[in-house]
Parts: C-alpha cells; sequence; structure tokens
C-alpha cells in the first residue's frame, strides 16, 4: 500500500477520499504534495473497488490556498517551467480519469487549488468557499492550466478579468458563473459529493469513461465531434450496452459491469 506523507487517502464504500493535509500551510501545494496527488489518482483508477473519488482539503479553512511560494524562491526560467510542467500533467491525469472526480472545495481555492479544483470532473463548493487566480500579485500566471481551464468554464471576457485583478469570487458567483456545479452548507459538502457519485454508480462504467472523454475533447473544433463518434462507436462493443438495452426493454434495473 502506498504511504503518503502529505495526503490521507481512504477508499470507503468504493469512493477514494483524497484529502490534503497541511492544514497548517492552508493544504498549500508543494511539489510533493502534486507528486503525491498524481499517485493518489493513479491508485484510485487503478483499483477495481473504488468507482470514484473526492479531493478535498483538511480543516475549515482551505481546500487548497495556492502554492507553497517558499519553493519558487531562486529558480531559473527552465526551472520554473519544469515545476509548471509537472504540475500540468499531474492536474491531466485527473481530467482524463475515466473515473468520476469530484473536488469537495471547502474554504480557499486559490492559485493552484482554484486549478486543481478545475481540473476535477465536477466541483461541489462549500458556502464559505473562495475561488482566485491571484498569481499576478506575484509577478506571475497560473502555470498549473488555469489560463486554459478557466476560460473553459467561465468564458474569456470573466477569465480575463479575474486573471488580470487577481480578484476572488465566493460560492454564490462561481455558481453563477458555471465554475461549480453545486453551493452546499459545509456541514453536508462531503454528502452531496457523495450522493452525486452515488448516482454515477449506478451507470455503466464504460459509458461514464467514454463521456468524460469525449466531453474533455471539445475545443470549438470538429476535433470533439471526431471524438465523440468514437467513443459512441466504442460503446456498441461494451457488454454493457447489451445490458443496458435488455434492461431498458424488461423494465428491470441495470446491472452494469464496465465491461
Amino acid at each position: 500500500m502506498t504511504t503518503y506523507q502529505n495526503l490521507k487517502v481512504e477508499a470507503l464504500d468504493g469512493v477514494l477520499f483524497i484529502t490534503i493535509n497541511r492544514p497548517d500551510k492552508l493544504n498549500a501545494l508543494n511539489r510533493l504534495t502534486v507528486q503525491e496527488i498524481g499517485m493518489a489518482i493513479k491508485q484510485g483508477k487503478e483499483d477495481v473497488t473504488v468507482f470514484g473519488m473526492i479531493i478535498t482539503g483538511e480543516g475549515q479553512k482551505a481546500f487548497v490556498a495556492g502554492a507553497d511560494i517558499k519553493e519558487f524562491i531562486g529558480l531559473s526560467g527552465d526551472q520554473g517551467k519544469e515545476m509548471a510542467k509537472a504540475g500540468q500533467d499531474v492536474f491531466q491525469s485527473i481530467e482524463d480519469c475515466p473515473k468520476p472526480v469530484i473536488a469537495a472545495v471547502n474554504g480557499f481555492a486559490l492559485g493552484g487549488g482554484c486549478e486543481l479544483a478545475m481540473a476535477c470532473h465536477l466541483r461541489i463548493a462549500s458556502e464559505n468557499a473562495q475561488f482566485g487566480q491571484p498569481e499576478v500579485n506575484l509577478g506571475l500566471i497560473p502555470g498549473y492550466g488555469g489560463t486554459q481551464r478557466l476560460v473553459r468554464y467561465i468564458g474569456k471576457t470573466k477569465a480575463m478579468e479575474l486573471t488580470l485583478t487577481a480578484e476572488r469570487i465566493n460560492a454564490q458567483q462561481a455558481l453563477q458563473l458555471g465554475l461549480v456545479n453545486y453551493a452546499v452548507g459545509p456541514d453536508t459538502l462531503i454528502a452531496k459529493c457523495v450522493e452525486i457519485l452515488n448516482l454515477i454508480k449506478t451507470k455503466s462504467p464504460f459509458a461514464i469513461a467514454a463521456a468524460i472523454h469525449a466531453v474533455n475533447a471539445y475545443d470549438g473544433t470538429q476535433k470533439g465531434f471526431e471524438t465523440e463518434l468514437k467513443e459512441f462507436g466504442k460503446c456498441f462493443t461494451s457488454e454493457d450496452i447489451k445490458e443496458g438495452i435488455n434492461a431498458f426493454l424488461e423494465k428491470r434495473k441495470a446491472n452494469f459491469t464496465g465491461r
């Protein structure tokens, strides 16, 4: 079993809970934490007993309040680029994961924390959550995919404003902009995430993986349609589609296997 220094990782009833455990640092992302997040996602992806994952932060103050700024001191341009590439790769592994990954955003989701949340397939925010990309305050820009995913979720106009001004938005504003799926009370945050995963669990794992791949392929060009065609066709090679059609015709609940 993998041992983690900066994460708590626990599987419970088919859900892998990944908790960033640096509350004294407001769960800031250092290199090791980013690396361990990648390891945890790989663990959940490969564990056949896991059907979904929830990423959250330890404590009530922060999901992730940003990167660990001390690690930026003295970096050259190439070293900065290398750090960003490592973070982008891990966050891309979350987005590409064939199993649903939900960000349970409790408190601050700033800088790398906002980028981590955006890499997840769904985002559920506690009512005390705050989102922002404050990197320009440090003379930086988002480097873990934030300039790209923020545009995708809320549009270029508002994404440009938030990136250039470093202003924060609260949970209700994030909900109105389409950055999060739900804003709920702190005491019901995890329960809401589990509720959504349990609903997804009743669907075909084969189709869920195909849907994630197809939706992720959206880029406003023909590429997305081509990916949809490919994934649609692949679904017809699965056992799940046979089970789904038979269950529909027989008016019974489908028993999907993911094959």
